[in-house]
């Protein structure tokens, strides 16, 4: 049963997107630190090529329609306490984003957008 209130939500476009990126690469998830490199962006990796570690957390296990395992989304302990407060949306917009991400040869990147919830 989903979640009443979701930690985190995919557009459309992003659901479209790793649908694309599943088919390619295989089972998926993403890693949110909000280092220096990356800033807010969410990164896509094939499932456990990032390695998590205490210091993530696991905010949900997206599911996407045409894609048979959950997609999970972690974030790092610190940026987290930042977020708390949100709900995170995961979205794709035009141009380059991460080399590291696994959409970066497509032309576009994943973006967070956000939404302020009552805690």
């Amino acid at each position: 049963m989903p979640e009443k209130d979701p930690r985190v939500e995919l557009t459309p476009a992003a659901a479209g997107l790793l649908r694309r990126l599943h088919a390619t690469h295989g089972p998926l998830m993403f890693h949110q630190s909000g280092g220096c490199c990356d800033g807010s962006a969410p990164m896509c990796f094939p499932a456990g090529e990032f390695r998590t570690g205490g210091s993530d957390i696991l905010l949900a296990e997206l599911v996407v329609e045409g894609v048979p395992e959950p997609v999970t989304f972690w974030m790092s302990r610190s940026q987290y306490e930042v977020w708390a407060h949100t709900r995170l949306i995961v979205d794709v917009v035009p141009g380059r984003g991460s080399g590291f991400s696994l959409e970066a040869p497509e032309g576009v990147r994943f973006l967070i957008r956000s939404r302020v919830v009552n805690t």
